[in-house]
């Protein structure tokens, strides 16, 4: 046969109508991709304003911290800490230490004081994972009972990244990383740390030292490091 075949369509079957449909449902879908795009801008707007006033309002803290700090009439300088834990929580960590201590005010009052006296001493830091009972006040009573009045520790911090980096669940413990890592932005957030060696209970900054350092593992060989610093400062 020489000619085309022609289709032949149903009577009863509408094909402009059917068109219109096709065209209205495409326009809704445009519509519907538009209005997702949009709303999507505008989270991803609301979210970098929010990211940026959260590291305003930590440095606003910092500097207010370090501008009072000093000044209290506390046991405790607590401005100051507060001070530490926004340079600790911006810091470069290639300039940071890499033992770390996880602490708490629940720890018996002279293994807390064993470990603010030692830690820093051997080049570590100490962290707390946030506020005693969510207060300053009370976090300040706290440490009260183990330092003297006015007294403070450099290397002491609040950081709950810390924490769940190293995967710390009760304290006391003892980290010793086997490199430089950079802290994850926002406390909120989950760090990928390099490999380390832990040591947790009860014991001191010396016995972890040693215990790391004697046992071969990715932190052993600065652990070594940290526990001579720490026999050298000795007071």
């Amino acid at each position: 046969m020489g000619g085309a075949l022609a289709q032949s369509v149903p009577a009863d079957i509408d094909v402009e109508a059917i068109r219109a449909r096709t065209a209205q449902q495409a326009g809704d879908a445009e519509a519907l991709a538009a209005t997702a795009r949009a709303r999507a801008q505008a989270l991803a707007t609301s979210a970098a304003k929010t990211a940026q006033d959260g590291h305003a309002n930590g440095a606003r803290l910092s500097a207010a911290a370090r501008t009072h700090a000093g000044r209290t009439g506390d046991a405790f300088d607590f401005d100051g800490m507060v001070a530490d834990a926004g340079t600790m929580a911006k810091a470069d960590l290639s300039e940071a230490p890499r033992f770390i201590a996880f602490a708490s005010t629940s720890m018996p009052p002279a293994a807390l004081k064993a470990m603010l006296d030692d830690v820093p001493r051997a080049g570590g830091v100490v962290v707390f994972r946030g506020l005693t009972r969510g207060s300053a006040q009370a976090m300040t009573a706290a440490l009260s009972r183990v330092l003297a009045p006015g007294e403070r520790r450099d290397g002491v911090g609040i950081d709950p990244r810390l924490f769940r980096a190293f995967g710390i669940e009760a304290v006391p413990a003892y980290v010793v990383a086997s490199s430089d890592f950079d802290l994850c932005d926002g406390f909120d957030c989950t760090t990928s740390v390099p490999t380390f060696d832990r040591i947790s209970g009860n014991v001191t900054a010396a016995y972890a030292l040693d215990t790391i350092a004697g046992g071969g593992g990715p932190g052993a060989k600065l652990a070594a490091q940290y526990r001579a610093r720490l026999e050298e400062h000795a007071p």
